[in-house]
């Protein structure tokens, strides 16, 4: 997806991905690129 792309192209390591779902709720996904 845009979070590994932009990973690849700047470079990080780790980058967070968050998303709102209403009431309330939510969810946070960690992705780290293993070729740093």
């Amino acid at each position: 997806g845009t979070l590994a792309r932009i990973l690849e192209t700047k470079g990080g390591r780790y980058g967070c991905a968050n998303a709102c779902v209403g009431g309330g709720q939510g969810v946070a996904t960690i992705i780290e690129r293993e070729n740093y």
